[in-house]
């Protein structure tokens, strides 16, 4: 599999990297239903914690061997129910913590970003639900500055031809990315009255539900996004042209994990598996350090929306 074609799937994720696209919260994979969710508090969260055990990357003779992973991400969202649609205000915080033994090379130890949510949902002839959202915010290393200031985007939705089958369509913007536009897709098919085709990214995965409050499933979760080093970064790893540098990060995860139901509003999730790819991209600088060995993972989530 080229590094090109990897870096067009994951960069299309990282555009698509909402916790869903316009509708997808608003379609009940049980019952075999459309549903419409209480108005009660406007509010939805997401707290994320995962981990990556030792893996390696390689750049021609450098070499990074036997680094971990720690991943976080907390999103809250504010969304009051207007008459013509669905305003997102919120706020998300992301962080890669890498362990390197040996220094990392090239790498930061530290990838981050603290950003707003603005967008809106509304939906169209009540059969396509549309969503617009802008993520403003600083992406960068140990030290966030200014001028690693950007505002990626997605205008995305869902055509809802039935209820047992959704097609998925949106395009990301992110003028600091390797491709600044680029479209993706997918499709959600319930084809058994268990059974469900989530075959969207970027989490394209198939799921089994015994009843209400568990869901098994199997598939794929592919993590992207681009931060800046700061100033100095270069200058303390031997490389000047890595001052400022915009680094383009990419993680494609492969595993199974289960989604407990607590209540209708709140839901627990847990997964492990294999992360096959993995790779640090300073594509304006052509540095780049591709997957040489893939590790094992694990991670535990809490949603909610009220």
């Amino acid at each position: 599999m080229s590094s090109r074609f990897l870096t067009l799937v994951a960069l299309i994720a990282g555009a698509l990297a909402a916790p869903a696209l316009a509708g997808d919260d608003q379609i009940s994979s049980y019952p075999n239903e459309v549903e419409e969710k209480p108005l009660n508090f406007p509010v939805e969260f997401g707290l994320e914690q995962g981990y990556i055990g030792a893996g390696d990357v390689r750049r021609g003779l450098r070499e990074v061997n036997d680094y971990n992973e720690y991943y976080s991400n907390v999103t809250f969202v504010y969304g009051p129910r207007l008459k013509y649609g669905i305003p997102r205000l919120g706020a998300q915080w992301e962080r890669y913590s890498f362990g390197f033994p040996n220094g990392g090379q090239q790498l930061p130890n530290t990838l981050q970003a603290v950003n707003g949510i603005v967008g809106f949902d509304t939906k169209l002839f009540d059969v396509v639900l549309l969503r617009l959202e802008a993520q403003p915010g600083l992406y960068g290393t140990n030290h966030l500055e200014s001028d690693s200031f950007n505002v990626p985007f997605i205008l995305g939705g869902t055509y809802i031809y039935s209820p047992e089958l959704q097609f998925i369509f949106g395009v990301g913007v992110n003028v600091q990315g390797r491709m600044p536009v680029l479209p993706g897709g997918g499709i959600r098919w319930k084809f058994a009255p268990q059974w469900v085709l989530n075959a969207a990214l970027p989490t394209p995965r198939l799921e089994y539900q015994p009843n209400r409050s568990l869901t098994w499933f199997a598939g794929a979760n592919i993590k992207a996004n681009t931060f800046r080093t700061d100033a100095h970064f270069g200058d303390s790893h031997g490389d000047t042209g890595l001052n400022r540098a915009w680094l383009s990060y990419t993680e494609v995860r492969a595993g199974i994990g289960a989604e407990w139901k607590i209540n209708s509003s709140i839901s627990f999730t847990v997964e492990g598996g294999y992360v096959p790819w993995r790779q640090f991209d300073y594509f304006r600088t052509e540095v780049r350090y591709h997957n040489e060995s893939g590790a094992p993972y694990g991670a535990l989530m809490l949603r909610g929306a009220f």
